[in-house]
């Protein structure tokens, strides 16, 4: 058989020739750059799969978990663990297209920026001859269903196979995708671990990486993402965080829609009325718990859309519609077990790629919060190696920020309407954080733009899905601070101009699962018992509405005794649930004007500064 060559490289699979004119001058670029030595044209097929999965067998990548069906375990090395974000730009011609300009001796949380002169200086120092010795994979992929018009195309090359293994779950990939794309627009996507063969220096756990060059930048203005240096899936698989929401929500902002950091679910109640809605929470606050909650209250039934993103566009009729990008789900490992979400437990014990949890001794996988759940008699390994490893330890089992990866298709509540091309239709936002004090349970926006200043002044602790550690509050706009590609002013002035004549506004509220009383202990018992306020969201999306709120002076709160607290276990303290401590507020208000004005400054909308003033009057008559 002749052996296909292109620009004098190997094509060890898929045809060159084959391919659109503009995917053939985007890899033509990026192998002169790069300098692979093998080429590979991703076709998405279940074979193609099973020999991503034996070459990282092959190099000690991954190992089998015999306990479960078609499952791999992964361990990165431990500097590549997590986004990063201090390494993570936007590359814009002026640094005010990117992130706002803050105050004088103020340093800026909204984004990092780079010029494009820097950036070319940045990929001149990482990029060229980085896959020497190495395959580069060319990957064509859709984010959302294939066929809507709300989806976008995008091609990455990538020289990690563990990249292709996890971008066939979380993404429409493959040889169809090509077909449909012909000589179509899409966001284009280079990546390399930055380990160029041969080594220059040993590789820990086997995982190539390149910590101290990693280096994530985003060119919205020619939707390009560029990542060197980590393998770690969100600075590596590149169609979820940069494209769908970096990239994403800079072409929301050109095309008139919203790309956000939300899950989807549609809620169905016992008389039969399906609703659904989208909520944006901070990394590790429950979002993938939400998204796939079993519900405690008879005759509630939720199905999962999506739980990390959403894709969110008015159609011709002014009813706001949502796709989830997203072909797959990539959770949080840690407190996942059958308490908190039995459906991810039932869903990842097939077709999963778990990376940097504990391995157990019959095959299987261990993490806090699964201490319930392991056999007796079973010893486990942690994700450094540490073999007997008891409870106790210095280390964790498995690293706080551990990750399943699995197919969206194989969840066990996954919507019907999941992939509908047209979307699903809104009825309520909602934003949240991890508040411990004076943030009540749950509360309702007083309308569109008072709902907006909700969402810009969402705060939350700090997760290990990012660098940061600790339990220190962070504010976090629309939950969406980590991915914002553009001036956070003009991110809320888009908002802001979403609310157009002719269009009906989905309702916007807050919760709060995280308040705890004064020994720390939390207020609220959360997981499967959310049913309860979602249910009285969705009931005020409905014709039912004056006699279940009241007003206060953060918005619309229940009426005491407008949740159903039928058959909770254990009684709840209403008042503590909803108390607005009049200390807490003003230090809260203040703090978010110091925030805002600090941060967003000359940019900051002035519906902003109003909502603010509007909420001290409030709370002056309080």
């Amino acid at each position: 058989m002749k052996q296909v060559t292109f620009k004098g490289i190997t094509v060890v699979r898929g045809e060159v020739d084959s391919l659109p004119e503009k995917v053939l001058a985007f890899l033509e670029h990026d192998v002169e750059l790069c300098q692979p030595s093998f080429i590979h044209i991703c076709d998405g097929s279940d074979e193609e799969n099973r020999l991503m999965l034996d070459i990282l067998m092959a190099d000690e990548i991954i190992q089998t978990l015999p306990k479960y069906e078609n499952c791999v375990l992964a361990h990165t090395d431990p500097r590549d663990v997590a986004r990063v974000e201090s390494k993570t730009f936007i590359c814009t011609q002026l640094q005010r297209e990117a992130v706002p300009l803050p105050k004088s001796g103020v340093k800026g949380q909204l984004g990092n920026w780079m010029s494009l002169r820097d950036l070319e200086t940045a990929i001149q120092e990482r990029f060229p001859g980085c896959m020497k010795g190495r395959t580069m994979y060319l990957l064509a992929y859709c984010m959302g269903p294939m066929g809507s018009p709300l989806s976008k195309f995008g091609i990455q090359v990538t020289d990690s196979a563990y990249v292709v293994a996890c971008m066939r779950i979380m993404t429409r990939m493959g040889k169809q995708v090509l077909d449909a794309m012909g000589d179509g627009d899409f966001v284009r996507c280079l990546h390399s671990v930055g380990c160029p063969l041969p080594l220059k220096e040993p590789l820990q756990r086997n995982w190539p990486c390149n910590p101290k060059l990693t280096f994530i930048a985003h060119k919205t203005a020619t939707n390009e993402v560029m990542s060197f240096g980590s393998g770690y899936g969100g600075n590596s698989l590149l169609g979820k965080k940069c494209f769908s929401l970096r990239i994403g929500s800079a072409i929301a902002r050109r095309e008139g829609w919203l790309a956000e950091h939300m899950l989807i679910v549609g809620v169905t109640n016992p008389e039969g009325v399906k609703r659904y809605l989208v909520a944006a929470f901070p990394s590790q606050c429950g979002k993938t718990n939400l998204a796939m909650l079993t519900a405690t209250l008879p005759g509630y039934k939720v199905e999962c859309v999506g739980d990390d993103i959403a894709w969110m566009r008015f159609d011709e009729k002014g009813q706001l519609r949502a796709i989830n990008p997203e072909n797959g789900f990539f959770g949080v490992c840690p407190g996942t077990n059958y308490k908190t979400n039995p459906v991810a437990m039932q869903m990842i014990k097939k077709n999963t790629i778990f990376t940097n949890v504990a391995r157990t001794s019959d095959g299987g996988v261990f993490w806090e919060g699964l201490e319930k759940d392991l056999p007796e008699g079973v010893t486990i390994t942690s994700w450094l190696g540490e073999e007997n490893w008891q409870p106790g330890s210095d280390h964790p089992a498995a690293h706080p920020n551990s990750r399943f990866c699995t197919p969206a298709g194989q969840c066990p509540t996954i919507d019907p309407n999941w992939e509908d091309p047209a979307g699903v239709p809104i009825d309520a936002i909602i934003f949240g954080g991890r508040r411990p004090v004076g943030i009540p349970l749950v509360y309702e926006s007083l309308n569109w733009q008072h709902g907006v200043f909700v969402g810009a002044t969402v705060s939350s602790e700090a997760t290990s899905a990012a660098e940061y550690a600790g339990h220190e509050v962070m504010h976090d706009p629309f939950s969406a601070r980590p991915f914002l590609s553009y001036n956070a002013g003009d991110y809320i002035n888009h908002w802001l101009e979403m609310e157009m004549p002719g269009r009906r506004m989905p309702k916007i509220f807050h919760v709060n699962w995280f308040r705890r009383d004064s020994k720390g202990q939390f207020l609220w018992p959360g997981f499967g018992e959310n049913i309860r306020v979602l249910d009285w969201i969705l009931r005020r999306c409905s014709n039912e509405k004056d006699d279940i709120a009241e007003m206060s002076p953060i918005g619309f709160i229940p009426k005491q005794g407008s949740i159903n607290m039928d058959g909770l276990e254990n009684p709840v303290d209403w008042k503590k649930l909803f108390d607005l401590p009049k200390d807490f507020w003003i230090a809260e208000m203040d703090n978010i004007e110091k925030y805002l004005t600090d941060q967003i400054n000359e940019d900051l909308p002035r519906e902003m500064i109003k909502e603010i003033e509007d909420l001290r009057q409030r709370f002056n008559q309080f």
